[in-house]
C-alpha cells in the first residue's frame, strides 16, 4: 500500500470517528488541536484503524506510554529532554514544538498529527508477515 492509500484509509477513519469533513484531515492536522480528539477518541481511532488495515495493536503501541513510566523519561510528571528525544524517534511526523513548552505527560497526545498515524499504521503493516 502507498503512503496515499494508506493517508486516504486514515482519513475515512478520522472523518468517521471525530465526525469532521475531510477537508480538515490534512496530514499536519493535530487530532486533538485541530480534530477535537478527546482520550476517548484514540481508543476508537486505534480500534477502527485495526480494523481498517487488519492488524492488531497494543494499548500504548501508538503512544509509548511504558517509556513514559521511565524515570529516566519523566520526572515530577513532565517529560525530560531524553524522553522528548524518544518520543520524537517513536512518533515520526509529530509535532513537538508546543509539547516542548511545557512537556506535561498528560499533555503528550497533543502531539499526534494524521502523519503520526499514517507512519503508525505504515510500520504497522510492514511488520505483517507477506
Amino acid at each position: 500500500m502507498s503512503s496515499d492509500e494508506i493517508f486516504a484509509k486514515v482519513r475515512d477513519v478520522l472523518v468517521e470517528s471525530l465526525s469532521v469533513d475531510e477537508d480538515e484531515v490534512k496530514p499536519s492536522a493535530l487530532l486533538r488541536g485541530d480534530l477535537g480528539a478527546e482520550s476517548i477518541d484514540f481508543l476508537d481511532i486505534n480500534f477502527q484503524l485495526e480494523k481498517a488495515f487488519g492488524f492488531k495493536s497494543s494499548q500504548g503501541e501508538l503512544v509509548p506510554e511504558a517509556q513514559l513510566k521511565d524515570p529516566a523519561n519523566v520526572v515530577d510528571g513532565r517529560v525530560t529532554p531524553a524522553g522528548i528525544q524518544l518520543l520524537k524517534d517513536y512518533m515520526p511526523g509529530s509535532d513537538f514544538s508546543k509539547f516542548e513548552l511545557d512537556p506535561q505527560v498528560r499533555n503528550v497526545t497533543y502531539v499526534v498529527t494524521v502523519e503520526t498515524l499514517v507512519k503508525f499504521v505504515e510500520q504497522k503493516l510492514a511488520k505483517q508477515p507477506a
